[in-house]
């Protein structure tokens, strides 16, 4: 039972430490419309995933953000926003693939460009996106696939002090863990 919880908090562990990335948007100029930002172009040249953090910095006092449908967005029309954020420091986790869509409300400022398409793909594994063996004489070992790692018996639990499990975070990762450790 305990070597269940042990495994369960190590796999948490392991989908917390995520390749998760924070944007902020427009970069050093923020949500503004000073200064000709475009958020079109700022967009295209990041690749959104499930998890990152979008961060919206602005004068509270001038800009807000609102999250809307397409519709709205290619409108400018914000009369029911899906949300509305004013903070001037809005932090905001996508946690599903598709297009977000965001514009500044205050009138004549989505007009004037101040609006953003987060789309976050869905990731497609091919055999294209895999990595390719490293020739280098510093490439990894080969390590077993954690499926095919025999569970130890009770007869030689002694005799197998460490622990493999994959990560979250798409490796096989192992853990040295003294079996004491484990029987508490």
């Amino acid at each position: 039972m305990a070597l269940m919880v042990l495994l369960m908090m190590m796999a948490a562990v392991g989908v917390s430490v995520s390749e998760a990335a924070v944007y902020k948007v427009g970069d050093s100029a923020g949500w503004t419309t000073i200064g000709n930002v475009n958020y079109k172009n700022w967009a295209a040249t990041k690749t959104f995933k499930l998890g990152d953090v979008i961060i919206f910095e602005y004068n509270s006092q001038f800009h807000n953000v609102m999250r809307v449908t397409h519709e709205m967005y290619k409108s400018c029309n914000g009369t029911s926003p899906i949300a509305t954020f004013s903070t001037g420091n809005d932090s905001i986790k996508i946690t599903n693939y598709g297009h977000h869509f965001f514009f500044c409300g205050v009138p004549g400022h989505c007009q004037a460009g101040q609006k953003v398409d987060i789309n976050v793909p869905r990731q497609k594994l091919s055999s294209a996106t895999a990595p390719s063996p490293s020739s280098s004489s510093l490439a990894s070992p080969v390590v077993p696939a954690v499926d095919k790692v025999p569970a130890p018996s009770p007869s030689n639990a002694a005799a197998s002090p460490f622990i493999a499990f994959k990560a979250g975070f798409g490796g096989v990762m192992w853990l040295l863990i003294p079996l004491f450790a484990v029987v508490l």
